[in-house]
Formats: C-alpha cells, structure tokens, sequence
C-alpha cells in the first residue's frame, strides 16, 4: 500500500512537470518569432476590405450619435509626430464609443485654403491647386499608414468649390440680414507671406508664427461679422454646457467680452483735433482720471506728428518695441 502511493505521488510530479514543459514549449517557443510588420500587412488588407467603422451593427438605433472632431491638417507637405499625437488621441475616442454602441462620426478634412499655401506654390514654381492637392494625397497615405479610423466618405477640402459654396452662402445671408461690414481697422501684417495674422499668430517677440518675419500694424479694409450683436444669447447658452470645464467656460466668456458701460468724450481744448471718446465700465473713477493714453494709431497721434518731430521719431521705434 504504501509503494502504491509511492508510485501515484511520482506519477503526479511527472504529468505535472510534463505539462510545464508543455506550457513553455507553447510560450517560448523559438521556432518562429511573430513579424509585426507581417502581421500589419495582414490586418491592413482586412480592414481596408472591411473598416471598423462600417461595423455598426452593434450600434443600437436609439443611441445618442458621438462626434470627433479633430484638427483639420494644413495641407504643407507631411504629417510630423504632433499630427500622430492628435489623431491618435481622437482615433482611441472614436473607437471606444463606437465599441460601446455609439453611432459615430470620426470627421476628416483639410484646411487647405489661404496665402501659406499660393506663397508656397510660388516659391516652388507652381501651380498652388497642384500643390495643395498633392500634398493632400501624401498625408492621407500617411494616416493611412498611422490606421486611424476616419470616415473619409465625409471628407471635405476647404478650397474645394463644393465645400466654400457653402461658406459663401452664410456671408451673404449674413451680410444681407445686416450682420457682416466693412471697416478700416489695424491688424497684424505679415510682410513675407503677406498676409493678416491674429494675435494669437504672432510669438512674444512680435515674429509672425509661420514666416519668422517681424509683423507690422497696418491699417486696411477688413471684414468684420456683428458678433456683438449675439452676446447676450451666446452668454445665456453657455449655462447650457454643464459638462465642460469651468475654465474653457471662462475663455468663451471673455472672448464674447460682453461689457457693460458708458462712452465718455473727453473734449478736446485744441480745434484742429477731434473730441476723444473712451468706453469704461466704472464711470465713477472719472474724477480721479489725471492723462489719457492714446493708441500709436489714433486720429489725434496721427495728425500731432505731421507737426511735432519727437513723436515721428518715438512712432518710428515704437515698431520694433
């Protein structure tokens, strides 16, 4: 009885180890390492075949609809490692609310319009129609490569008559219901691409953010939309966003910069020069008002220097300041 048990106990270490043996061989096997560059090319043909995308049988027709909207690329020549963080980032959004029974839209387009792109195709002696498109076609390869799911059946380019047709339409409803003008006002001037920058576009030492030429103030012709004129719906609507953060809330406030105030004319003692209006929002600290500041580019400047030589010599070094 005793050998018996003797015997099962050696028979059990044995199966035992066989099978670790067993699990290893699986595991650690070296016959055959896995290409992933084979396993790519394998996946590649399968999902271009049938994208993730198309699979929304899962998605339930009550659901509510998710929309990803990343940034739309500048068509300038090849996708760099920012482009691969952003598109990343959406593409793991869109297939998680996908996988979780969302209908969605993981939109892709091209910003593909302005004087960057026609400056570009001048210097390289072509036409800039030729150049935006090819360039299109070389990063949408890339993002193909990159295997982000985009619902490129909905993909627009912005210098296309089929898409601008339509940016077209809203300004002329715009501007019939009275909410686009035309004013002489400054703005940031590129000398190199020749173009109008925001303040955003120009670096703290007064660089434009693309060219590296230092902007200039110019007064020209602009185009301005009435936004004003919708402060007060767009302010009431941002109580309506209760899922985004406070301090993007913030943000959208301000550049809404709705004020309320009064405008003050200070008069002016010398006739050759205009009375000067000023807005405020505590007319109550008038009293204490001791001198006024005035832009490098008002009325008033402007004609004090066609008599006094000091000024024309600090508006002259006040550019590069």
């Amino acid at each position: 009885m005793k050998m018996v048990i003797q015997n099962s106990a050696v028979l059990m270490k044995a199966k035992t180890d066989a099978y670790h043996i067993l699990v290893a061989a699986r595991f650690y096997s070296t016959t055959k390492k896995p290409s992933f560059t084979e396993l790519d090319k394998k996946w590649i043909k399968i999902w271009k075949k049938n994208p993730p995308r198309f699979a929304r049988s899962n998605a339930n027709k009550d659901n509510d609809g998710f929309y990803v909207l990343s940034m739309f690329p500048y068509p300038s020549g090849m996708l760099h490692m920012g482009h691969v963080r952003v598109y990343a980032i959406s593409d793991i959004m869109a297939r998680y609310r996908r996988m979780n029974g969302l209908k969605v839209v993981h939109a892709m387009g091209w910003d593909a319009f302005g004087l960057p792109a026609e400056n570009a195709a001048i210097e390289r002696k072509i036409d800039p129609s030729i150049w935006t498109i090819d360039n299109i076609g070389k990063m949408k390869e890339q993002m193909n490569q990159m295997l982000a799911d985009f619902d490129w059946e909905r993909e627009i380019v912005s210098c296309s008559p089929e898409y601008y047709k339509w940016t077209q339409k809203l300004f002329t409803m715009l501007y019939k219901a009275g909410y686009a003008y035309r004013k002489e006002a400054s703005v940031n001037w590129d000398p190199v691409d020749k173009t109008v920058l925001a303040n955003e576009q120009v670096d703290a030492e007064g660089r434009s953010w693309r060219s590296g030429a230092i902007v200039e103030k110019k007064m020209l012709k602009q185009w301005f939309l009435s936004i004003t004129k919708f402060a007060p719906d767009l302010l009431e609507d941002l109580k309506l966003l209760e899922d985004w953060p406070s301090k993007v809330k913030t943000m959208q406030k301000n550049w809404i910069g709705k004020s309320n105030g009064a405008e003050i004319t200070f008069l002016n003692e010398n006739k050759n020069y205009t009375n000067i209006n000023v807005f405020t929002t505590r007319p109550d600290t008038l009293f204490g008002v001791q001198y006024i500041a005035l832009s490098l580019d008002h009325p008033v400047v402007l004609k004090s220097s066609l008599t006094d030589p000091e000024l024309v010599t600090f508006l002259s070094g006040a550019k590069d300041m």
